[in-house]
């Protein structure tokens, strides 16, 4: 309109994920995370859970062909600075996506290989897991298991810190870039101990264990990752900055259902991240 302002166009970042009805996990709080960061939120979701803050009672999976005309329409008109990959279901599914990643080739990828929900439901048939290591972890500027994720990929057991540094080096030899591996399923005291290396750089930042049950976290910590990566943060510093976020969040943490999980309150924890 004539006489209007130009306006800035923030950085984008795209989901693609499922969707949690919920609210607490998935693509809803991948948008929260983006939408915090000052980051303009897309989506491709790669399926429909009904659940809630006690559990998965279905799943359903929308055509390949469809979640590929989600994607391309997203890269039709956004300069998308980093990609999010959640929860992808199949091996199908996982194809898909890994034939547009191929095709667009996006600065960035974050993959948080989503296997398990909180409840202890499937989120990953048995037969994707190969597809997803060939496929997605050599795309993948980032992968960021937790514990039980990073045994599954590797068919070896993490029972302590030792060998849970051992897996970021044989995650990498799989493909990925750079690993972020998630410490709160592991037994290390008081402290929870997140783990990066990307055959440069490698730290590892420690916060102080809650007694809490929480929704959402792995998938909010990938997306704050892609945030950050898409404002042009280096990628340890941006690991670092998300990692900062959740904490803030978890201790900010609310329960908006009857159950006792908690979900992160993500637009006051950017302000104590």
């Amino acid at each position: 309109m004539a006489g209007m302002p130009a306006r800035r166009k923030p950085p984008c970042a795209l989901t693609i994920a499922g969707s949690d009805s919920g609210g607490g996990a998935g693509i809803q709080a991948d948008l929260k995370t983006f939408v915090a960061h000052g980051v303009h939120g897309l989506s491709a979701i790669t399926a429909l859970t009904a659940q809630h803050t006690r559990g998965v009672s279905a799943v359903h999976v929308p055509p390949p062909a469809f979640l590929r005309a989600q994607i391309d329409a997203c890269f039709e008109d956004f300069d998308i600075g980093a990609i999010k990959l959640g929860m992808l279901a199949n091996a199908a599914v996982i194809d898909a996506v890994a034939d547009a990643l191929e095709h667009h080739r996006p600065r960035h990828v974050v993959l948080d290989p989503v296997m398990v929900a909180t409840s202890g439901a499937s989120l990953l048939e048995d037969d994707a897991r190969h597809a997803l290591c060939a496929r997605l972890l050599p795309l993948a500027t980032l992968v960021t298991p937790n514990i039980p994720e990073a045994e599954l990929l590797l068919g070896m057991p993490i029972a302590d810190a030792d060998a849970a540094r051992d897996a970021i080096g044989k995650l990498r030899g799989l493909g990925a870039r750079a690993v972020l591996l998630k410490g709160g399923h592991l037994d290390e005291g008081t402290r929870v101990v997140d783990r990066f290396a990307d055959g440069e750089a490698d730290f590892a930042s420690e916060h102080a264990r809650l007694a809490v049950e929480a929704h959402g976290t792995g998938c909010t910590l990938a997306a704050a990752v892609a945030a950050g990566l898409s404002r042009g943060m280096a990628l340890p510093a941006a690991c670092q900055a998300a990692i900062e976020y959740v904490a803030a969040g978890l201790n900010l943490g609310y329960r908006p259902g009857r159950g006792e999980v908690l979900v992160l309150d993500h637009f006051k924890a950017i302000a104590g991240s």
